[in-house]
């Protein structure tokens, strides 16, 4: 059973790793050999960093079987990222994809 604190950091661990991969699309735009002077590589990694602790904090408390699945809300908050800070587009097929994402996470959630 998800209670609300461990609903509540799973999602959290969610948009932490979504926001580490834009930190990290930042970075890569950098010449490799300015990377390592790139505070957006330390921001994507540590946000990456703190989003497996959480993940490891979680798998104390919950089903593998459970957890693993709901990261796919990553997806989400990545897609929705890139849209308003990217400026990337929502196709159809984008749309469709989200919907089963949540339409599974559901499933996985309640089942």
């Amino acid at each position: 059973m998800i209670n609300t604190l461990n609903l509540m950091l799973l999602l959290t661990m969610t948009i932490l790793g979504a926001f580490a991969g834009l930190f990290l699309k930042k970075a890569s735009s950098s010449p490799f050999k300015s990377l390592i002077l790139n505070i957006n590589l330390y921001l994507g990694g540590g946000l990456y960093f703190l989003s497996a602790l959480i993940n490891i904090y979680i798998l104390k408390y919950l089903d593998y079987s459970v957890v693993l699945p709901l990261t796919s809300m990553t997806y989400i908050w990545t897609m929705l990222i890139s849209f308003f800070i990217l400026h990337e587009k929502i196709s159809v097929k984008k749309i469709i994809g989200i919907a089963l994402i949540l339409v599974g996470a559901l499933c996985v959630a309640i089942g």
